[in-house]
């Protein structure tokens, strides 16, 4: 049976944590920041958990990292 390819664009968007959690990056970081509030800035800076509809679909994306 031959090996299964990672998908390499899902790859380097998502992170899997040692719990088996998928973690993504928020867009819309880039610029145009300075008319937000503190609050929206600095929970930009943080992952968040990847939703629970679109796990399964990453999964079958990344076949040997989760």
């Amino acid at each position: 049976m031959p090996k299964i390819k990672t998908r390499k664009a899902v790859s380097k968007r998502i992170r899997v944590t040692k719990s088996g959690k998928l973690m993504i990056r928020r867009g819309a970081q880039d610029h145009f920041n300075s008319r937000e509030s503190g609050k929206q800035t600095r929970n930009k800076r943080r992952d968040t958990e990847l939703s629970k509809a679109n796990e399964r679909n990453v999964k079958a994306a990344l076949p040997y990292n989760t």
